[in-house]
């Protein structure tokens, strides 16, 4: 199953770069002020999550293709960018599909491999791959590191630049009650995701572990 699995990271972070940089391409030849749009593009939690969903891709496919026992570092960073694609795709078709966000214009295929096929592959890898590694309620902290970042930065920032990558953090859309009211429901949703990601990493299912292998090996050498 590793060659398969390898094949189809490597398949899906080329797909979700070229989506990236198509959008990208597409909206800078159309936008006046480009230095404006580069940092705004830049800061859409879609392209985020995306950007480091391809890069763990990537890297989790070389780990597959030689064969090693992945890294306890890998599978932290694999179920983050996990919770992160499960909320760009719950957010996406429950708050945004009908909703023109400031990119120019929206290429209708990178939109729809950024906000509904690579995450719902994400998801599925995570899931069906094999190698993951337990993660630990004590690394457990990484997983909405990235997301709060974000938010604080898009908040402090929002109101300096007069730009919000989603109406539903603009105070002007309804003041600071809904936009945290939207904040709140978002944060519980990652922080849900994130404890069920930790705890399928628990399971052997549908896999042993890389974690039992080793336990078994351990085992195995303190007998003899």
């Amino acid at each position: 199953m590793k060659p398969l699995f390898a094949i189809l990271r490597l398949l899906a972070g080329a797909a979700i770069i070229t989506a990236i940089v198509g959008q990208f391409a597409k909206s800078w030849s159309l936008v006046p002020d480009r230095a404006f749009f580069f940092v705004n593009f830049f800061s859409y939690f879609t392209i985020l999550s995306n950007a480091l969903s391809a890069i763990v891709l990537l890297v989790g496919a070389v780990i597959l293709f030689r064969g090693r026992v992945e890294p306890v570092w890998f599978s932290v960073a694999h179920g983050s960018v996990t919770t992160y694609m499960a909320t760009t795709f719950v957010v996406y078709n429950l708050l945004l599909r009908n909703i023109s966000l400031d990119q120019a214009t929206t290429v209708p295929w990178s939109n729809e491999i950024l906000h509904v096929w690579a995450p719902l592959y994400v998801v599925l890898d995570w899931v069906f791959a094999p190698g993951r590694r337990r993660i630990t309620w004590r690394q457990f902290w990484v997983i909405p590191a990235v997301p709060l970042v974000w938010a604080v930065y898009t908040l402090i920032r929002g109101p300096i630049a007069g730009w919000y990558p989603y109406p539903f953090l603009n105070p002007a859309n309804g003041g600071y009650g809904a936009v945290t009211v939207y904040v709140l429901a978002i944060a519980a949703f990652i922080g849900g995701m994130g404890v069920a990601v930790r705890a399928l990493s628990t399971t052997r299912w549908p896999y042993q572990s890389d974690d039992a292998s080793q336990e078994r090996v351990a085992a195995r050498s303190s007998a003899s």
